[in-house]
């Protein structure tokens, strides 16, 4: 299989969609995601998840532990088909929403839908 770089561009989401379609994942199939975003500020993280429940959006709020200057995530579940379009979009969403709150983008992940077949 020829990798389409229009589809699956040279970079982090492209990478990762390109491994799940060669591991027999469906990419059309909608699935829910979890995008994350850390903050400093319990308070900030909490109001950034406000906006996020205004919004209708699934989401959690907990201690994180992977970085010690921020110790907040609040995670987002939309639930989508696994498309580089998508993905890039709700991540810049979230990246652009989070600014006003001193949130840091931390990256997503869905479960891989090659073995639900």
């Amino acid at each position: 299989m020829q990798r389409n770089e229009e589809l699956f561009p040279l970079d982090n989401v492209g990478n990762a969609l390109w491994q799940m379609l060669e591991g027999g994942d469906d990419l059309t199939l909608e699935r829910e995601f979890e995008f994350s975003v850390i903050f400093s500020d319990q308070e900030q993280a909490l109001k950034f998840g406000q906006l996020l429940l205004e919004n209708n959006q699934k989401l959690s709020f907990c201690p994180y532990q992977g970085d010690d200057a921020f110790p907040w995530e609040i995670t987002a579940y939309p639930f989508m088909s696994a498309s580089y379009e998508n993905i890039a979009a709700y991540q810049e969403l979230l990246t652009t929403s989070a600014t006003p709150f001193a949130g840091k983008y931390d990256g997503w992940y869905c479960v891989d839908n090659s073995n639900t077949k």
